[in-house]
């Protein structure tokens, strides 16, 4: 790519299943576009996700704009590899104009034409529209006080995490009890090391319910549907996703009847060199409880609501197995005694939008300021983000009315 005078309808950057759905949109209608992607068509999935991660949504529900699932298996779940090469028939199939290996180093506007101005290796871009599509979980967050853990901890974060198989020997403290948190720990226990979770007050969904998996009574009674606004605390705060396995119910209390030791919240590091813990893991534990109740709840309201003839629910036995609980419960560990090698952080992520240098684009902590993917710079998008619009915003489920209401927007401006 070389320096061009023209102006293009707009650029989207990154190629992932967002960016992907808005260059459909706008292939659709009409407009002279190009995709960005700092490496390769679903770069993110390729190199932060660990060898045994499933996705999420069943196969059923994983689908790009335009497209049905015709397979064998529609609750089944896709590997990583499996959506990779999903994403890269539907780039294929649709002819987008992505271009690969051409990271975008500065966002910034011309003064003399009002256009978007993207500096990349290769060249300089001009569009009169821009869709940032690069997500908001793709950088890590750690607590402030993860450097004074001991220098021996070997510390990565959920996004490092590949296998148990290329970890050092010893024990592993996973801190955070989350999606990543919760099948991480799994994933390392099944391969038979010894494990301590720092739980989190997250809450907790079964996999199947009253015969199907609940990702489709979730999306059918319209919970995934619900508006932003809705569910955002006072506070501004935006609670966790629940704790998810991907193919089957993951619980804390499953977790500890698999061998892993459960401790309330990480809270940092004592004096002496100890890790210290919170004493709130029955909390933790009775909160993730509550919410799957009412989850459940819900479900069986809808399915009586409308009349449905679904079979009634039966006991799942990772919410009905015993946990097996510290007493006393842990306040404090010395990472000598226990063996403890590697601290796997799953504490959050959110966007790098450093490169970004328009006005009024990002917050004071350099994260998107928006409604509905739509910035009060006019011609200046987000694509793809968590929570944007409604609780499936920043999955799949979102792809298709997300992106076009997106370049619907772009067009009205033409």
């Amino acid at each position: 790519m070389t320096s061009n005078a023209d102006i293009l309808d707009a650029l989207v950057i990154g190629a992932g299943w967002a960016g992907l759905g808005v260059s459909h949109a706008l292939t659709r209608a009409g407009l002279h576009h190009r995709v960005l992607e700092r490496g390769r068509i679903g770069e993110t999935w390729r190199t932060q996700r660990w060898h045994s991660f499933r996705m999420n949504t069943p196969n059923v529900h994983t689908v790009m704009p335009g497209d049905r699932y015709n397979g064998p298996d529609p609750e089944g779940a896709l590997t990583c590899d499996e959506f990779v090469a999903l994403l890269e028939d539907f780039a294929e199939r649709n002819d987008l104009p992505v271009e690969p290996d051409t990271p975008v180093t500065e966002l910034n506007r011309n003064q003399e034409n009002g256009a978007y101005r993207l500096t990349t290796p290769r060249g300089t871009l001009q569009a009169r529209n821009v869709v940032i599509a690069s997500g908001n979980l793709n950088r890590p967050l750690r607590p402030a006080w993860a450097p004074t853990l001991p220098h021996s901890l070997c510390q990565i974060d959920a996004s490092d995490y590949r296998s148990a198989a290329v970890l050092q020997a010893g024990a592993i403290l996973v801190v955070g009890s989350g999606q990543s948190g919760g099948q991480i720990a799994e994933d390392l226990a099944q391969a038979g090391r010894a494990v301590f979770l720092a739980t989190s007050q997250v809450g907790r969904a079964r996999r199947r319910y009253r015969g199907r998996d609940i990702m489709i009574w979730l999306v059918q009674c319209g919970l995934f549907d619900i508006p932003r606004k809705q569910f955002m605390q006072p506070s501004g705060r935006i609670a966790a996703r629940p704790l998810f396995g991907a193919l089957h119910t993951i619980s804390l209390q499953s977790l500890s009847a698999q061998g892993v030791v459960l401790l309330g919240r990480f809270t940092g590091v004592e004096g002496d060199g100890q890790l210290a813990f919170a004493d709130d893991l029955e909390e933790h534990i009775r909160f993730a409880d509550e919410a799957s109740a009412n989850v459940t709840r819900q479900i069986d309201e809808y399915i009586a609501r409308a009349g449905i003839d679904a079979p009634m629910a039966e006991p799942d036995p990772a919410e009905t197995v015993a946990p097996r609980l510290p007493n006393p419960s842990i306040r404090s560990l010395d990472v000598t005694e226990c063996g403890i090698t590697t601290v796997i952080w799953c504490t959050g992520f959110k966007g790098e939008f450093s490169w970004v240098r328009l006005p009024g684009v990002l917050g004071a902590q350099g994260q998107p300021v928006h409604e509905d993917g739509v910035t009060a710079l006019p011609g200046v998008y987000f694509a793809g983000l968590d929570f944007a619009s409604t609780r499936k915003s920043g999955t799949i489920l979102a792809v298709a009315d997300e992106t076009a209401r997106l370049v619907e927007h772009i067009t009205g401006r033409r």
